[in-house]
């Protein structure tokens, strides 16, 4: 019994490490969560329109045109549509991203 605790806790202990992400930043563009990589670059008119319709904010990677949904929307409600730069904890596996800061790309 006290193995398979031991074991357990070992298990447990790998999958929060594996779980855990580093900060990081990257460019791309807010978008909305039904064109994602469209809007990318069109403009902030469209953005914010398919926002105020109900969609959700996203962020669009310059790098790989990948899609993130955002964590916590209320942080870019000043950039819908931008160029940015963010910087925040990307969740691989909930394809989401938490962002800590964001500014206009340069």
């Amino acid at each position: 019994m006290k193995r398979l605790l031991a074991l357990l806790v070992v298990a447990g202990s790998f999958s929060v490490a594996a779980g855990a992400a580093d900060s990081s930043s990257m460019n791309g563009w807010i978008s909305d969560s039904m064109c994602g990589a469209k809007h990318a670059g069109s403009g902030m008119a469209c953005v914010k329109k398919c926002i105020d319709g109900g969609m959700q904010p996203v962020f669009v990677s310059e790098k790989d045109k990948a899609v993130l949904k955002i964590d916590n929307p209320d942080a870019v409600k000043n950039y819908y549509g931008n160029h940015v730069k963010v910087t925040g904890t990307v969740d691989e596996s909930a394809k989401s991203v938490h962002i800590d800061s964001v500014a206009e790309a340069k």
